[in-house]
């Protein structure tokens, strides 16, 4: 039986942190990267790859694939998690800050779909899962960048969903809540129908679902994983 690979970006620490270990615990070849160093040395610590690079650099996350192809001979899922883009009041933020939403956000997600994508093709399948964010259908005004490149994620998931289906490979968003990788505010918590932050080890098991074979028919998603806390149907 062939043993699974994925590629787990932005994760040195936190939710892609948890990610990573847990696909590892999984049996998955796992690569992991992060512009800290961190992602390098808990790729190695996992048994697979890490890899030192920014979300933002292009041609290093193409380096990255093609090591990882050249290692492995596969690529069945890609994580792309994320740093968090610039924040503050709406009208404060600047072209400078926009562009650099659309690097931490968007440009990854773009870049490894393309680079990755010829190579599920040609293996017959493979699962991308973006995190994006709660806020991503009910702007936050406290994170104004990140919820605008996120519903852009949206529509680029979707769109990349109706065109790659038919060759096995599914592209979804899960969109996380307040999670305890982050300071825990008493206001934010009572907002929260489970009246609790969501746990890391949540998150990595709902991304590791997605990625699995039981989701074989869910594609072009955005799951929410956010204890109740947005109020849309």
């Amino acid at each position: 039986m062939t043993q699974k690979t994925a590629i787990v970006t932005a994760a040195g620490s936190g939710m892609g942190a948890a990610i990573a270990r847990h696909l590892a615990q999984q049996g998955y070849r796992v690569a992991v990267s992060s512009s800290s160093g961190k992602g390098e040395a808990l790729g190695r610590e996992l048994g697979g790859l890490g890899f030192t690079v920014s979300n933002d650099d292009v041609a290093g996350l193409e380096a990255m694939v093609a090591s990882v192809h050249r290692e492995w001979g596969r690529i069945d899922a890609v994580v792309n998690s994320s740093g968090h883009p610039p924040k503050g009041a709406l009208l404060d933020l600047g072209p400078a800050e926009w562009h650099k939403g659309v690097d931490v956000v968007l440009t990854p997600v773009v870049t490894l779909a393309r680079a990755c994508t010829p190579i599920m093709t040609a293996q017959g399948g493979g699962a991308f899962v973006n995190i994006s964010t709660y806020a991503a259908f009910e702007p936050d005004p406290a994170f104004p960048i990140s919820c605008v490149m996120r519903a852009g994620l949206a529509a680029y998931a979707k769109l990349y969903a109706d065109q790659h289906a038919a060759a096995g490979i599914r592209m979804n968003n899960l969109l996380p809540g307040f999670i305890d990788s982050l300071p825990e505010k008493a206001e934010r918590r009572d907002a929260i129908p489970m009246k609790r932050y969501g746990r890391v080890d949540e998150i990595a098991k709902t991304a590791a679902f997605l990625i699995s074979d039981g989701a074989g028919y869910i594609t072009g998603q955005n799951l929410r994983v956010d204890g109740g806390l947005t109020r849309s149907v």
